[in-house]
């Protein structure tokens, strides 16, 4: 049973949401276009941003059900690990996505929907980082990848300021796993930041 809800959550998390909604809406490959990406930030500079927050919402589903999912199924791991397995393999299929290829989104909308199921204090936290950064410098990535690093440091220090809030280490190893992830989905938007090249949110894309 858990052989199948790893492959559930992976085929779940994979379906490429943005691409589907740029080809019915706009009947384009929404892969050659802006930033040449399938996630909630192109789909809204290309065809929208009410499909881009459409697709932000569906993506973060993508995450939270199979997460939400693990207490319905004969684990034999503890509900947490249980938990942060499905949603981890759900974040990996929307960015290696198999029905396209295995190139895929950059995966902070799924993770957002895995961590505001598993730790919505933390995530909530990460969110104001990523409007600060956002607001500041206008890019919707570097915002990504900071409120993406923030968390850890949010869940390690939450537990030693709150008497109430539980550590658990492995919680801490995935959180900075997926930053890692995030980085390196990234890795193209990091260069175009360096070099000046990179669109704003509020940029149209040609």
């Amino acid at each position: 049973m858990i052989l199948a809800a790893i492959l559930f959550s992976y085929l779940f998390g994979g379906i490429p949401v943005g691409y589907i909604l740029a080809k019915q809406v706009r009947g384009i490959d929404i892969r050659e276009y802006g930033s040449r990406n399938i996630g909630a930030t192109n789909v809204g500079r290309v065809i929208g941003w009410k499909y881009g927050f459409l697709a932000l919402l569906l993506d973060a589903l993508k995450g939270a059900i199979p997460v939400i999912s693990a207490s319905y199924i004969d684990s034999p791991y503890t509900l947490t690990t249980t938990e942060i397995l499905l949603g981890s393999v759900a974040i990996l299929g929307h960015t290696f996505t198999p029905f396209l290829h295995f190139k895929g989104g950059k995966g902070v909308a799924t993770a957002l929907g895995v961590y505001m199921t598993l730790v919505p204090v933390v995530t909530l936290c990460a969110i104001l980082i990523f409007f600060i950064v956002y607001k500041i410098s206008g890019f919707v990535s570097l915002g990504s990848i900071l409120a993406t690093l923030s968390m850890p440091l949010w869940y390690f220090g939450s537990s030693k300021v709150l008497p109430s809030a539980e550590y658990q280490p492995i919680i801490f190893f995935v959180l900075v796993a997926t930053f890692f992830l995030i980085t390196y989905s990234h890795r193209e938007n990091i260069k175009r930041l360096v070099s000046g090249k990179e669109l704003r949110a509020s940029e149209n894309a040609k």
